[in-house]
């Protein structure tokens, strides 16, 4: 019987990444390969790659170098990349980056099987051409789900497959295979977007918008439950303008409900939303649906209006503070977070200032900020009024202290309020952490509970704020709350 072949699958950049792998992992692994965790231990490293800015392209880079450094000291043989940057870049990737034996892009997601044993058999698989991706849709969005079958659309795998093509949980099994055990997964909700902000290129290589359907995100979230997730993150690039596509720009306010009463799920969280878009409706459903995280991760980018125009993007820094009151007046608790650019090309000390006076007064629990370099392909790259280098770094070096300073003032305020605790690690030493209702994985803070006693991963409880660690909470599980997740649990 010949050995089965083995690949490893390294991800970086965001959680929309995190899932297209696990889509790759479901193919992959119904067509007969190992999954293995380690790179070392594969035939084939996958890497998929982030595309976005910069630093995230630089870490691609290494990640690739590093999976080649394995080839001839191990059993690796062929390393590939796929993912945003591979989308983006293709060929000219693989020619500025020989040490990749293959450059994959979304249209060989469907056939990433053969292609990865095209590969592993020393054959060459032509490297992937980039192409605009808004162009492969109607401009209209009525008109997209019609043709949504012609076109690759990562982590939107179908579900009710037959049995066999995916791991086994009933009819509902996705195309889909989890990387790991955490009680948190993402969620495809759409996939592109049709904004055009001048600083971004994500549009030209994830494409336009489009929805997923209510019934494949409820069939997925079931079979994530069914695995023991107990807290799923919407994930796209835009989720305010899910259902647009499918006739209903308010599809997301009822299909929350529905999500949330899933099972064994405790939590339904919703990222990326866009401030120009939020609804009354929408924001009625996340501050007062049972089980669904008040939690708003509003892409502010600026509040500067002059800086935002610029941008090609709505709002200022008052609109902007009376949303964020209208939040907080339904749900007190309510976490926000939200990411920044400063030294956009034109940015005075006056638009500066105006941001600074936002922050100051949006007190916000998570805060990026990022300073301003040219995005290939972007309008904002063509202007002429860039910032001296050197400006943009002081600039960045000066908010991100302000940031720091501010987010840890936010944590203090939570002192003595009760949280809901996801347990995401135990361990003897290190101590108990997870999250609140507040705080995303990855990109926010987290919480230490006092007291592990009786706990473990996957858990809710409920516990009461006693101090802070910066931006991090320092809980006390309060007396029952461990005993009514035990029950809740049954």
């Amino acid at each position: 019987m010949p050995e089965r072949r083995t690949v490893a699958l390294v991800t970086l950049g965001c959680a929309r990444n995190e899932v297209d792998s696990e889509e790759l992992a479901g193919r992959l692994e119904a067509d007969g390969w190992q999954l293995v965790e380690d790179a070392e231990d594969a035939d084939v490293a996958v890497v998929n790659t982030c595309g976005f800015v910069d630093a995230a392209k630089k870490d691609s880079v290494d990640a690739l170098l590093e999976a080649n450094d394995l080839k001839g000291h191990g059993r690796t043989q062929a390393v590939v990349a796929v993912g945003c940057m591979a989308e983006r870049y293709g060929k000219e990737l693989a020619e500025a980056l020989p040490e990749a034996d293959g450059v994959l892009g979304f249209d060989d997601y469907s056939d990433i099987s053969d292609r990865l044993q095209t590969i592993l058999n020393g054959g060459i698989h032509a490297s992937h051409t980039p192409r605009d991706r808004r162009k492969l849709l109607p401009i209209s969005p009525a008109e997209r789900q019609d043709s949504a079958a012609s076109v690759a659309l990562p982590g939107h795998g179908p579900t009710d497959l037959p049995d066999g093509l995916a791991p086994a949980s009933g009819p509902r099994a996705p195309l889909r295979r989890r990387l790991d055990g955490s009680p948190v997964a993402s969620v495809k909700l759409a996939s592109g977007c049709d904004r055009r902000c001048t600083f971004c290129a994500i549009p030209s290589f994830r494409g336009s918008f489009i929805s997923r359907r209510p019934s494949d995100v409820l069939n997925e979230t079931r079979w994530l439950a069914e695995q023991g997730v107990k807290e799923i993150m919407l994930v796209s690039e835009n989720n305010t303008s899910y259902g647009k596509d499918l006739g209903d720009i308010r599809l997301l306010e009822s299909l929350l409900p529905e999500l949330a009463e899933v099972d064994g799920l405790e939590r339904v969280r919703v990222s990326y939303l866009q401030p120009a878009e939020m609804r009354p409706g929408l924001i009625d459903v996340l501050t007062s649906t049972p089980k669904i995280a008040p939690y708003f991760d509003l892409s502010f980018q600026h509040s500067a209006p002059g800086v935002l125009r610029a941008m090609r993007r709505f709002g200022d820094t008052d609109r902007f503070l009376e949303l964020l009151d209208t939040i907080r007046a339904k749900a007190p608790q309510a976490g926000v977070r939200s990411n920044f650019i400063v030294g956009f090309p034109g940015e005075s000390e006056a638009d500066l200032a105006e941001l600074e006076r936002f922050l100051n007064g949006a007190r916000l629990d998570a805060i990026g900020v990022f300073g301003y370099s040219d995005e290939d392909g972007t309008e904002a790259a063509t202007y002429d009024d860039k910032l001296d280098v050197d400006i943009v770094a002081e600039r960045l070096a000066r908010v991100s202290r302000l940031a720091e300073e501010l987010v840890s003032q936010r944590a203090e305020e939570r002192v003595g309020e009760t949280v809901h605790v996801l347990v995401e690690s135990v361990d003897s030493e290190d101590g108990t952490y997870g999250r609140g209702a507040h705080q995303a994985p990855e990109t926010d803070g987290q919480v230490l509970l006092t007291s592990g006693e009786g706990l473990s991963v996957g858990r809710m409880v409920e516990a009461k704020v006693v101090g802070t660690e910066g931006v991090d909470l320092v809980a006390e599980p309060l007396p029952g709350s461990l005993a009514c997740s035990e029950e809740a649990g049954r």
